[in-house]
């Protein structure tokens, strides 16, 4: 509010509105996305070709969207920083696929493209199709990718419950988080808070252990751009598939710019 405006304000004896505090805030346009593997066929229905991912880069630069660390977002988020342009895009990819660093680093190369990784320890180093900790130590390494929980060794947490007993189902999944977040501290040497649900699986009592172990935010595969209400333990993300092209990645961009919250 400048000088001549409150001055004006105190002449007539009228309650002025607040510098900053009440101004609108900007609006924005959150959209978080996730990839699982890269190749350049289509070999199962988690591929995206890098054609098709090169073509979402595009789309995403051409609406003036800027692609931004995943962590930025979730200060954002918290309250803690408001400094994020009115229309941003973070990228996360799941698994820990090798495919993510003999397919997609090359590509992003010399290129300002921030990437989150959620893998499960339980594959790393040791499944044929996971990258080795020393890979993902290498990639972290640039600054460009950030390495998260996807918990120990992704499982289905309905299928569990369902011949679980109830006190047996809450240690098996405390244990599959807090496995998960201590073996990648130890291997990464940094600290892990954030975890994306397999499957997009979760609830209450899950989002309540999530929290106990130290995870401070959790994401789901609930189509729908990010939102300052929703909760940390449930935040959306849109699953993309190779059969997500230019148009699909244009209708993602623009679901929910009329919103305001």
């Amino acid at each position: 509010m400048n000088l001549m405006v409150f001055s004006l304000c105190w002449a007539l004896m009228v309650v002025c509105p607040r510098a900053n505090a009440d101004m609108p805030a900007v609006d924005r346009h959150v959209v978080v996305l996730v990839y699982h593997r890269f190749a350049p066929t289509v070999d199962s229905t988690m591929t995206v070709r890098m054609q098709t991912f090169e073509a979402h880069l595009h789309t995403i630069e051409a609406a003036g969207y800027r692609i931004v660390p995943l962590a930025d977002i979730l200060s954002w988020h918290e309250g803690r920083q408001d400094a994020l342009p009115a229309k941003v895009v973070a990228i996360t990819v799941d698994d820990g696929h090798r495919s993510v660093y003999d397919t997609l680093w090359p590509a992003l190369h010399g290129r300002a493209v921030p990437v989150t990784l959620f893998v499960y320890p339980s594959a790393i180093s040791n499944a044929t199709y996971a990258m080795t900790w020393a890979q993902l130590r290498e990639l972290a390494g640039t600054g460009q990718f950030d390495v998260q929980s996807h918990t120990y060794w992704h499982p289905n947490f309905r299928v569990e419950r369902a011949h679980r007993s109830a006190d047996d189902f809450a240690q098996f999944a405390h244990d599959q988080l807090r496995r998960s977040k201590v073996r990648i501290e130890t291997e990464m040497g940094a600290p892990v808070h954030l975890l994306a649900w397999p499957f997009g699986i979760h609830d209450p009592e899950l989002e309540r252990i999530a929290r106990e172990e130290g995870y401070t935010a959790a994401f789901t595969l609930e189509a729908q751009p990010l939102r300052p209400r929703q909760p940390a333990m449930a935040l959306p993300r849109y699953l993309i598939t190779d059969s997500c092209g230019a148009r699909c990645m244009t209708d993602i961009l623009n679901a929910g710019e009329g919103d305001h919250e």
